[in-house]
């Protein structure tokens, strides 16, 4: 006998929304993305340049979880080579969360001058991020490359 999973007995709930019967999930439709799209993640490193003993990261699209390794395994090769200055690039990321965020922080650290870490052309969400963490007092945070390239290390 199947049980009655609190909606109605067509597929749909009581507000006319259809239950996604692989998780017991609500889709209501207009919503989202096309059906069968797969919703395609944008590589979080976009760059990498070395101009005059400046090392050059631009970071893109959503860091997270799910992206944090690959962001961290970038730094953390950039700061081996010690270069005399590590900007990175922000103008292109549209979400950081605290994953990223603490990926940042540990890159900072494994330079042997830490001022020479600095980060450039932050977007709205992203400069609110570092804001409401505090972390805008501890990174040089730039409002473009070129005044991070400028700036004393």
């Amino acid at each position: 006998m199947r049980r009655h999973r609190g909606g109605c007995f067509n597929g749909t709930t009581r507000l006319g929304r259809k239950r996604a019967p692989e998780r017991g999930r609500f889709v209501t439709e207009g919503r989202g993305a096309p059906k069968g799209a797969a919703k395609v993640r944008e590589e979080p490193v976009a760059g990498i340049a070395r101009e005059n003993g400046a090392t050059i990261v631009s970071l893109a699209g959503e860091l997270d979880l799910y992206n944090a390794q690959t962001v961290r395994e970038t730094l953390l090769k950039c700061c081996e080579e010690a270069p005399e200055r590590l900007i990175v690039e922000l103008s292109g990321v549209k979400f950081i969360d605290s994953t990223a965020l603490g990926v940042l922080i540990e890159a900072r650290s494994r330079m042997a001058n830490r001022r020479a870490f600095k980060l450039a052309a932050p977007g709205l969400e992203t400069r609110r991020a570092l804001e409401i963490s505090g972390l805008d007092r501890h990174f040089a945070v730039h409002d473009t490359v070129e005044d991070a390239r400028s700036s004393d290390a």
